[in-house]
């Protein structure tokens, strides 16, 4: 019996991460098999045949238990000397021994653990200045009864007295074979983007929708698909500022900069730290119509936030809430649910690539988030749409009925494959980052010293010098105290120059690339890692075997043995779902097409470089479209040799097709525009 619980387990485990109910049958077979082991070697009943013979059965679920494990590390945590054995625990153990014949005592069945009581430290709240000035500055908020009306009217009648959660959720795994997890879309055309950007029907389709009035969104798009750029934009058809984001860190830049390209006429602001300006944090401007904060912060925050009159809340990764009891997750429904009590039908959109079919009770603080449902039962338009089915949970055909009606409440889930009529077969798509902390302010004065020299030499060039005198910045003066400074960072080991701030850039960026790449992973599969140095191929590995994320490595100190071991790794084992590659020694000659995404977490000096790294994946063969994601730390040089490599590519591009190029395209070009870029900037003149 055990084994056969251990087999179920597993494959469990295989598809998705590890449920609640899964975690429990881990660790009640897990206790079993080691009371069951003390119990056959105090058996004086037994011989020793029949004795060895019952510790090797019961090896073999113990080997098949650490299988499992291997797979899912967090579940180790449950075999602790101090892990809990949660009430659920008792009781299913004691269902597993009667099914054994074993009599179990009521007092074992009934018995239920209390929760632990935690002693936890009042959290540290703040209002920023700026959010009391806002406050003062428009003091009454009219009330709105429309969403209590609401809820009041969707109260269960016919469905009184049925549990409707579980069966919500066990919908998608018993009523969702070859059907589309997501909603009836309108057509996209009438739906306008911003000028100078245009956007994709797929993504002009969720527009239209919150332009009609749809108002809750589970957009559950792969990752490329411009999901930021779809909840902004439905944002501005609904009418939803100002508007709440709540995403990762690594990610919290990325939509201070999308919000200015798809809603240009919009405040956007990001709250930083306290968000008053002290330490590394920037000002927090309250009146902003896009504001934008990170789940590690919220806590701070969430006091003034939830008084803010927010008409609509984005949620990014959403997937990071699915453990309802985390203080992460506290905070984000706490917030919703005063955005709901404050704005009559306000936009809520959560977004994140993980397909819905995997894990569905994983979403149930999303739903809740959303609106969908409380903590007991489903509410507002979701009841209304079970109730006007005519079915209940014993009836036939209510687990389809049910899933179409949560799919309609907002499920938008489409896959790369499936809009390649809209996608490009493949494109570079940039994760600007913030590099804080004392690192970050190292980088930043580094830059500013360089910088220093730079105009020192051209001043003092430019005192020497007689004839006319040119206006603004000298250009070509500009270029030569350039290529001194770029002779002498080659030629000399010692000191700050462009190839160790690029180097230091890298392991600055290296946590939150390779942060990025785990959840990646987690969404869409597998993943190629791309970095120059060796120190941030460590470091992303570190990240990796934290977060339990199975990876290979191609570096350039390998045997050709070891490599092709890697590659059939990586391609091959569904557990392997990284390969952390050198853009030296895994550059050419390698055949990644397994995976259509990849992380560039340090920049190329030439867009040849980045090419061939993107050709291990976008190759004769791919059935997907492929994205490139290249990590640049905002407001350094890193942003500066961004746009040099973009600029270099169009002149490749031009030579290819047979156009007369002077200039030869090559890391030096790069290494030397970026400098003359710094050195401008720093003079704070144009170019003559």
């Amino acid at each position: 019996m055990l084994a056969g619980i251990a087999r179920e387990i597993d494959a469990a485990v295989r598809k998705s991460p590890s449920r609640p109910a899964v975690r429990t049958k881990f660790q009640v077979v897990a206790l079993l098999v080691r009371e069951e082991r003390a119990r056959v070697q105090g058996d004086e009943s037994l011989t020793a045949a029949k004795r060895t013979h019952e510790l090797k059965r019961l090896d073999g679920v113990a080997t098949s238990l650490a299988r499992i494990a291997a797979r899912d590390t967090s579940l180790l945590t449950l075999l602790g000397e101090d892990a809990r054995v949660s009430g659920a625990a008792r009781t299913y153990r004691a269902t597993v021994l009667r099914a054994a014949g074993v009599e179990v005592p009521d007092d074992v069945v009934e018995e239920v653990e209390p929760e632990p009581v935690v002693e936890r430290t009042a959290p540290h709240r703040v209002v920023p200045r700026s959010a009391v000035s806002r406050r003062m500055a428009n003091p009454f908020l009219a009330p709105n009864f429309e969403a209590a009306a609401e809820r009041q009217a969707a109260r269960p009648r016919r469905l009184a007295g049925w549990e409707l959660l579980e069966p919500l959720f066990r919908s998608f795994e018993v009523a969702g074979t070859g059907e589309v997890a997501c909603m009836p879309l309108p057509d996209g055309s009438i739906a306008s983007a911003p000028p100078g950007r245009q956007l994709m029907h797929h993504q002009a389709q969720v527009v239209h929708a919150a332009a009609r009035g749809h108002r809750t969104f589970l957009l559950a798009d792969e990752p490329g698909l411009g999901k930021t750029a779809q909840a902004l934009l439905a944002a501005q058809a609904g009418g939803a500022f100002p508007l709440l984001v709540v995403a990762p860190n690594v990610v919290k830049t990325n939509w201070a900069h999308e919000a200015r390209l798809w809603v240009p006429h919009r405040r956007v602001t990001v709250i930083h730290g306290d968000g008053d300006g002290s330490g590394d944090g920037d000002q927090v401007d309250a009146f902003a119509d896009v504001i934008i904060v990170n789940y590690e912060i919220l806590d701070r925050h969430v006091d003034w936030l939830g008084e803010h009159g927010f008409r609509g809340m984005v949620v990014d990764e959403a997937h990071f809430i699915k453990n309802r009891s985390s203080q992460r997750s506290r905070n984000v429904l706490t917030l919703s649910e005063r955005i709901r009590e404050r704005t009559a039908k306000p936009l809520l959109v959560a977004l994140t690539g993980t397909p819905l079919i995997n894990s569905v009770e994983d979403f149930r603080a999303i739903w809740q988030f959303l609106g969908w449902i409380d903590e007991k039962l489903p509410v507002g338009g979701l009841m209304t749409a079970l109730e006007e089915t005519g079915l209940s949970p014993g009836e036939p055909g209510f687990y389809a009925a049910a899933r179409r009606a949560v799919v309609d409440m907002g499920i938008v889930r489409r896959r790369k494959v499936e809009v390649v009529a809209d996608f490009p077969a493949r494109r570079v798509a940039d994760l600007p980052v913030e590099i804080d902390g004392a690192l970050g302010r190292s980088i930043r004065a580094s830059e500013k010293a360089l910088a220093r020299r730079m105009v020192e030499h051209y001043r003092s060039a430019l005192a020497h010098r007689s004839g006319d005198v040119v206006e603004g910045v000298d250009l070509a003066l500009a270029r030569r105290v350039a290529a001194s400074e770029l002779k002498d960072s080659t030629s000399k080991a010692q000191g700050e120059n462009i190839f160790t701030m690029v180097r230091r850039l890298g392991q600055a960026k290296a946590g939150l690339a390779a942060d990025y790449t785990a959840q990646l992973a987690r969404n869409v599969g597998k993943v190629v890692f791309f970095a120059k140095h060796v120190d941030v191929m460590d470091e992303a590995e570190r990240v990796f075997a934290d977060r339990g994320i199975g990876y290979v490595s191609i570096r350039g100190d390998q045997t050709a043995r070891a490599r092709a071991h890697a590659v059939k790794a990586f391609t091959e084992d569904d557990d392997v779902q990284v390969v952390v590659c050198s853009l030296m020694a895994a550059g050419v000659g390698l055949n990644l097409q397994v995976a259509s995404n990849l992380v560039l977490a340090e920049l190329p000096w030439t867009d040849a470089e980045q090419t061939q790294a993107i050709d291990r994946v976008h190759r004769i063969g791919q059935d997907e479209p492929v994205t490139a994601w290249r990590v640049i730390a905002a407001q350094t040089i890193d942003a500066k040799i961004a746009e040099l490599i973009d600029a270099k590519s169009g002149l490749a591009a031009r030579a290819l097709d047979g156009a007369d190029i002077d200039d030869e395209v090559s890391s030096t070009d790069v290494q030397l525009e970026a400098l003359v870029a710094l050195l401008v900037d720093a003079l704070g003149g144009a170019a003559s």
